[in-house]
């Protein structure tokens, strides 16, 4: 079955970065379109950043677009997520998402989705 674990998530300062992971398995990685969400605390979750599947498409939430960057390694099955500048509004748990299908429009929020990994950015 579809299996997506997230990890790199932590604690950062404001203005610092990360570095997201997630490795998936269960399905051909190659042939899904991929994303990131995230859900804070009173929250509904919200879309981060997708890809398409082999990169070279991608979508970014408003609130993330230009700090963020989503890619993917289909030779590993890993799709990443670097966090730059990070805010005190970016606190939250951040998902692995997997599509639908091939287009990026397939991943949403009925989507398959991993555990999660907590990102915290305070001083």
């Amino acid at each position: 079955q579809v299996q997506l674990v997230e990890s790199g998530g932590g604690l950062v300062q404001p203005g610092g970065s990360l570095r997201l992971s997630c490795a998936a398995s269960g399905f051909t990685f190659s042939s899904a379109a991929m994303g990131w969400y995230r859900q804070a605390p009173g929250k509904e979750r919200e879309m981060v950043a997708r890809i398409s599947t082999h990169g070279g498409l991608t979508d970014y939430g408003d609130s993330v677009k230009g700090r963020f960057t989503i890619s993917r390694d289909n030779a590993r099955d890993t799709l990443y997520l670097q966090m730059n500048y990070l805010k005190y509004e970016d606190t939250a748990v951040y998902y692995c998402a997997k599509g639908r299908g091939a287009v990026i429009g397939t991943v949403t929020s009925g989507g398959s989705f991993g555990q999660g990994t907590q990102v915290t950015v305070s001083s």
